[in-house]
């Protein structure tokens, strides 16, 4: 799609957005109710706690260095003495296990959005894998996304993409979250669940334990691949679902919201690409809408759900 194209649909996008209830369910399945809130207009960040009374989003200096430290560590995978076809394969493993189980499967259909159920321990697994992404502790990023479908492209959205790209793809995470009780509020059905609260607080140590663990079967090498170059390749293959799929791409259906489908993004997240396909259907367990949209996690939850692992699995009516 042409850039003047995205450009126009942005900018009609932007004076008609509304606040739209959200279909995610708690763990009763019931639904949040939609804000009386008048509808909110994209601001620049830095005028939000003028223009609304609120703190402005407050820098955080050890996030970006533990960024930083993860870019320079995987640079590391360019000197020779730290290659090995051994070490790339675990980090395409732990890439697969981590970004397509953990955080497409378990942190966004499962634990967001309740697409699907599946008995406890799968449940836990699937939440396990995504802690080891590294996206931060498992209740932040549930709330986080439960905010983002709710206030898409308003100031309240954490990773507005309104605020240009490198906001929704990378700074927003550099800043606390200004409104973090409407965080606690949205994550009410996850707040009280042990294993959750577990990941959730030794999120950090579950990666260190990892990382000496690849220590001792391989070295360095499978540390710099498994973890830090991993762990990059996921951070940014994600986060392109929250910029590239605001602002390139095609689109099956008219939301109120400038989300977009690309394949290249869907590719590397397993089927997260096709964003504007979940923004018109938020509850389906089922990304994908046309035959050639390939959507692997989806073919996992059909499986589990062929094999009576998976049950009340949620379908947007193609």
């Amino acid at each position: 799609m042409v850039q003047s194209t995205i450009q126009q649909r942005r900018d009609t996008t932007q004076t008609q957005i509304h606040h739209q209830a959200s279909s995610i369910v708690d763990s009763t399945q019931a639904p949040i109710e939609a804000s009386a809130s008048p509808p909110i207009q994209p601001q620049n960040k830095a005028s939000l706690g003028d223009a609304q009374g609120e703190t402005e989003p407050k820098f955080r200096p050890v996030v970006m260095l533990i960024t930083l430290g993860l870019h320079i560590g995987a640079l590391l995978a360019f000197l020779p003495q730290f290659f090995s076809w051994q070490a790339v394969g675990v980090a395409a493993f732990l890439y697969t296990i981590t970004i397509g189980l953990g955080i497409s499967l378990g942190f966004h259909r499962l634990a967001s959005h309740r697409s699907f159920t599946v008995p406890k321990p799968l449940e836990y697994f699937f939440i396990l894998c995504g802690t080891l992404a590294a996206q931060g502790a498992v209740k932040g990023w549930v709330g986080y996304h439960r905010m983002h479908h709710r206030y898409t492209d308003q100031s309240k959205d954490p990773h507005d993409s309104t605020e240009g790209f490198w906001w929704s793809h990378l700074t927003w995470v550099m800043h606390e979250i200004p409104n973090e009780p409407e965080r606690l509020r949205l994550t009410k059905d996850i707040a009280k669940d042990p294993f959750y609260t577990f990941c959730h607080k030794y999120h950090s140590q579950l990666q260190i334990a990892l990382g000496l663990l690849l220590y001792l079967l391989g070295g360095w090498s499978f540390v710099i691949w498994g973890i830090f170059v991993r762990i990059v390749v996921g951070f940014h293959s994600t986060f392109f679902v929250n910029s590239v799929c605001h602002m390139f791409g095609y689109r099956n259906h008219e939301t109120t919201d400038t989300s977009t489908n690309c394949w290249w993004v869907a590719l590397l997240t397993f089927g997260e690409g096709w964003h504007n396909n979940h923004h018109a259907s938020q509850y389906s367990a089922r990304f994908s809408n046309r035959w050639w949209e390939i959507d692997p996690v989806w073919w996992v939850i059909r499986s589990l759900e062929s094999l009576g692992l998976a049950t009340q699995v949620k379908r947007a009516k193609l």
